[in-house]
């Protein structure tokens, strides 16, 4: 469906539809590929001192049991492989939709927990940047992987 709101510079036209393509990908390159050091770092021990002191999938399973999100030993994997396996494939446009879901709900009870620990603002461990890290992975939920996706490239259709 064509937008008909007219633009306030109707000659950047051409161009913003050449560009837009792009910038979708760049979002959603970022997106996904944001998530995977926080994997590495939770599930492998990378990037010591740069968080929660969890080094393991054990150590992740007992943070989550001792804030109530139990049981730890189910979570920790489940969020590891939503940070390593479908961050990624978010990031390459890949099964875009079904990898979207996993992240998006991670983020949603992320927001809550940030909420619950520091309210709205990001420098008090608020809820401001995954908010907007959660807004962005739902576009791409509702919206697939775009043009410059392999979903577009090796399947032809959104997935």
């Amino acid at each position: 469906m064509p937008d008909p709101t007219p633009l306030i510079a109707p000659w950047l036209a051409s161009a913003y539809s050449v560009l837009a393509p792009a910038a979708e990908a760049l979002l959603r390159v970022i997106v996904g590929f944001a998530l995977v050091p926080h994997g590495l770092r939770m599930t492998f021990g990378w990037f010591a001192g740069t968080g929660l002191k969890v080094d393991s999938l054990k150590a992740l399973a007992t943070q989550l049991d001792q804030t109530g999100y139990r049981p730890g030993r189910l979570w920790a994997p489940a969020i590891s492989v939503t940070e390593l396996a479908c961050g990624p494939l978010l990031a390459l446009g890949l099964f875009t939709r079904p990898a979207a879901v996993p992240i998006v709900i991670f983020l949603a009870v992320s927001n809550f927990e940030r909420w619950r620990v520091g309210g709205y603002f990001w420098n008090t461990l608020g809820l401001e940047y995954t908010l907007l890290w959660t807004v962005a992975a739902f576009y791409f939920l509702i919206h697939g992987g775009g043009f410059y996706s392999l979903d577009h490239f090796l399947i032809g259709r959104e997935v």
